[in-house]
């Protein structure tokens, strides 16, 4: 079985979670999406408001992370500014990409989603790409800050912005399958 997380957090950028969640399904992934609170139809909200299904709360997440680490192979880290600077303030969440990492699994990062890589310090001596807005932040965390659609430095396959999210997720899933031969 092919499983996939998307870490995300309310106010999410809605284009970053729907697509790749829905990318991914259609792939035959089964797909978790954790988030930080759900309304009670087990729900919760982008900023332009779009809703997404929330299968897992960072309070279970953070309690069974390794049970995460080991039955899951496949990460998405959607971008959007507000979420994101709320979510790499959760440490747990940094000590499990930094794993996720050191392990060699997918990691596929989009817009501000490379604050989560910078902060989880996975960034030095790598090429990667994020939001415009983020090229000091990446360059003064040691990383090689390209400008390409799709940036992929062995595990990692970043891009800058939706605007690319088809060629973004195409290129992660071939990269996942290569990584798993």
């Amino acid at each position: 079985m092919k499983n996939a997380l998307i870490l995300t957090y309310s106010g999410f950028q809605d284009q970053e979670v729907v697509y790749p969640y829905y990318r991914l399904l259609g792939d035959g992934f089964k797909v978790d999406v954790v988030a930080d609170k759900k309304d009670n139809l087990g729900r919760f909200y982008g900023i332009l408001g779009v809703n997404m299904p929330c299968t897992v709360l960072y309070a279970e997440f953070n309690k069974e992370i390794s049970r995460f680490e080991n039955e899951y192979d496949f990460l998405v880290i959607p971008g959007g500014v507000k979420s994101l600077e709320k979510l790499r303030q959760i440490h747990e969440v940094l000590d499990f990409i930094t794993k996720w990492n050191k392990d060699e699994k997918i990691i596929a990062s989009t817009c501000h989603g490379a604050q989560l890589l910078i902060s989880s310090k996975i960034v030095k001596g790598r090429d990667i790409t994020g939001y415009p807005s983020l090229k000091d932040d990446l360059v003064n965390a040691g990383a090689n800050y390209k400008t390409n659609p799709v940036v992929v430095d062995k595990n990692v396959v970043s891009s800058p912005h939706y605007d690319f999210m088809g060629e973004w997720m195409e290129i992660a899933i071939k990269n996942y399958y290569m990584l798993k031969k």
